[in-house]
């Protein structure tokens, strides 16, 4: 341990207030040997922690001790309370060291161990979170459950502190060890019969479920502030989709107006970083008004493609831009020098004080503007972002745009434009400013789902707003993980300082096959295709049920544990199978092998119950069902030259709402037909005499319509839809 610790980078810093004269911890316990930002945040606590595995295990069960297991991750608030208050707190720890033996998960990177036993907190306790707080037999099995708990009694108004709870759980299984396994053993049953889907002979009706569903969610809709349900409101892309689509095939209006009326509320909330683009985890309020200040990638790449996508269905040039502005955040600020993607960062920062404080880093007051700005143009960001003398968080001010740009101009005595140029330079202003603040702790680890999900967010940036830069990023992305992420022909879950971390599970491979996918249609490159191909096999081979359909979240080689799951809940992130179905449907439709349709099928009828029962739990299975049901559509530019320029094409394709799609770019003659071999209906297409140097073709089900080389022809048979069957 000490050689692991003397090792770190020279900018280290032990997280602990028990350190020694010379500025050195006190404690060192295993975590330090890890890799994860959260487990070495924890790596000088008191309490003697164990990373996740075989030898904490065995050790508890030489000594006859429960097992204390905690789950977080590096930028959860309330973990880093916890930390405090309990972890870090000598009585505390001395009393879990001499009774449990404790182990400590980041769930970011263990989503296997995090799942399984969120779901004994959701049955014991019927609520969830992080931190989360299990304490088990020896044998893994777990008999109490919770999350946040206050450090001793009378604390934050609890009756019972964590120090309470432990010193009666470890007198509770001291004496009756054997009713407690009992307890635990039945618990685990609970377990296993809840992680079985139940499947059905057909599919529901589609357009009746998606009726249904959009109905549902109108019964929820705020109409003043945008979003479903009071507070919190977390920002579901998910949910928004189904929307889209089911506008898309409708055109109901209500569909329309709470997905516009939700990103527009989102874009001028707090929740909206205004200075430095992205978005935060979730609004504590009603209004979006207050955030959670941490900042996780896969928010803003499913944010970032929602955006894209509304800009596209509603022709909302602003919604664009919200998209971009996520796109240079996350290529400024969250991609690594190898081209990976960082995982979050945190919510809270410290001032100048060194003192920690939740958003200090995003808020501002009066006097700062006007010290950055200057008196005049001080006063006009003010008045647009609403920052006050009294501010609306601890005395500062969240950016925040509920008022008109032009009711702005109007009170501050400019024209809109000349306000609208103001405040662009401003921002620029404000974000050099902000940047000679300390800034929150980063999360840099790097997570094959999570950069999966931006290598689709940005390789869509790329096509939708006709940016190369963006296409280029997707691109290292995807080499980066593809040559770095890999072991024995095996994804690897994680990647940091150099070494890669835990298998990869459903999420990885399914995610990483859709941002692949998504690259292939800009980038026209067939390894990317390939490279997709090449994980579903795996996914097939290790991860998928034959008999009962669907895809477990771990491989059939893995580590056992209590449930092998099949996720199908899609919730601040869309489930592997949800993800892992809609690419087995974009693979049949590219290759026209039946093998991928009748997976998809399977795929779908073990979550069918599922979905007519609780539709809006599983908002990404609704929509790939409304793929399974769509027609689809084929696109294919043919050129006679590898540097031909297909960007008026492009352009014309980005303009156009297309959520069941295959795109190709391919020149004719040799390239066309290596292609040919792996996208069949491409072969026979050429370059039409006297089309210039591009054709192009828009088939449904593999009829074509006329190929064409006018643009204004393209787009007419590109926005062609088909309703709901009896819609």
């Amino acid at each position: 341990l000490r050689t692991a610790l003397s090792v770190q980078p020279a900018d280290y810093v032990p997280r602990t207030h028990h350190l020694n004269d010379d500025g050195s911890p006190q404690y060192t316990n295993r975590l330090i040997l890890e890799t994860s930002p959260y487990l070495l945040q924890h790596a000088h606590n008191p309490v003697d922690w164990h990373p996740w595995g075989d030898a904490a295990f065995d050790k508890a069960k030489r000594l006859g001790r429960p097992v204390l297991l905690s789950v977080g991750y590096s930028t959860c608030h309330w973990c880093h309370v916890m930390e405090r208050e309990s972890f870090e707190d000598v009585e505390i720890a001395t009393f879990i060291n001499e009774n449990f033996v404790a182990i400590k998960v980041d769930r970011e990177e263990r989503p296997d161990v995090d799942s399984v036993y969120m779901a004994a907190v959701h049955l014991l306790t019927r609520r969830g979170g992080w931190p989360m707080t299990v304490v088990m037999t020896p044998d893994r099995e777990p008999f109490f459950a919770g999350t946040y708990f206050p450090p001793r009694d009378g604390v934050r108004g609890a009756r019972r502190g964590f120090l309470g709870i432990l010193q009666g759980l470890a007198a509770e299984y001291a004496e009756s060890g054997d009713e407690v396994a009992q307890r635990a053993a039945e618990l685990v049953e609970r377990m296993r019969a809840s992680a079985r889907p139940a499947g059905q002979a057909s599919l529901p009706d589609t357009s009746a479920l998606l009726s249904r569903s959009v109905g549902q969610l109108g019964s929820t809709y705020d109409r003043q502030w945008g979003g479903f349900g009071r507070a919190p409101k977390f920002p579901r892309p998910t949910t928004l989709e189904v929307l889209m689509r089911y506008f898309r095939r409708t055109r109901e209006p209500h569909a329309r107006d709470m997905f516009v009326g939700t990103l527009e509320a989102m874009a001028n909330g707090g929740i909206h970083d205004h200075v430095g683009g992205g978005f935060h985890r979730y609004s504590v309020d009603q209004r979006w008004l207050v955030p959670h200040f941490e900042k996780m990638l896969y928010d803003n790449a499913q944010l970032a493609v929602a955006y894209l996508e509304a800009a596209q269905l509603a022709d909302r040039d602003d919604f664009a831009a919200v998209a971009r502005k996520i796109l240079d955040y996350v290529a400024r600020e969250m991609t690594s020098p190898e081209g990976g993607f960082y995982s979050a960062s945190d919510a809270d920062s410290a001032g100048p004080d060194g003192h920690t404080e939740e958003g200090l880093f995003f808020t501002w007051t009066p006097s700062e503007l006007e010290a950055a700005l200057g008196e005049n143009t001080a006063k006009s960001v003010a008045a647009y972002y609403g920052v006050s003398e009294g501010g609306n968080f601890e005395g500062r001010s969240i950016l925040h745009t509920w008022r008109p740009l032009v009711e702005v101009a109007d009170e501050v005595g400019l024209e809109p434009d000349a306000l609208a140029a103001e405040l662009d330079a401003a921002r620029a202003e404000l974000y050099r400013v902000r940047e000679g603040r300390i800034p929150p702790i980063k999360d840099t680890k790097v997570l094959a789902a999570w950069n999966g999900l931006m290598i689709s967010a940005f390789a869509r940036g790329a096509a939708v707003l006709g940016e190369d830069r963006y296409r280029d990023i997707a691109r290292a992305a995807a080499d980066f993980v593809l040559e770095r992420m890999f072991d024995g022909g095996r994804l690897a879950r994680s990647y940091r300082a150099g070494s890669t971390r835990h298998a990869g599970v459903l999420d990885d491979y399914a995610f990483l096959a859709a941002g692949l996918l998504d690259l292939f249609e800009v980038d026209s490159d067939p390894r990317w295709f390939d490279a997709a191909v090449a994980l579903h096999t795996t996914l097939e081979e290790r991860f998928w049920h034959p008999d009962g359909g669907a895809f477990y979240l771990t491989p059939d080689d893995g580590e056992r544990l209590l449930v092998r799951e099949k996720p199908d809940y899609d919730g601040a992130r869309p489930s592997g199978n949800s993800v892992a179905i809609a690419n087995l449907l974009r693979l049949y439709h590219l290759t026209t092998d039946e093998h991928y349709f009748k997976m998809a099928e399977q795929g779908l009828l073990a979550f069918a119950s599922d979905l007519t029962r609780r539709g809006l739990g599983i908002p990404r299975l609704l929509s790939t069902l409304d793929a399974y049901e769509d027609v689809h559509k084929e696109i294919v530019l043919v050129t006679r030259r590898n540097d031909t320029d297909v960007s008026a094409f492009r352009r014309k394709l980005a303009g156009v709402y297309l959520p069941n799609k295959a795109v190709v770019v391919v020149r004719e003659g040799d390239d066309l037909e290596r292609l040919s071999e792996r996208i069949p209906w491409v072969g026979g297409k050429k370059v039409q005499a006297g089309d210039g140097d591009v054709t192009a073709y828009v088939c449904e089900e593999r009829v074509c319509k006329l190929p064409t080389a006018d643009l204004d022809l393209f787009a007419r048979q590109l926005v062609s839809v088909a309703p709901y069957p009896g819609g």
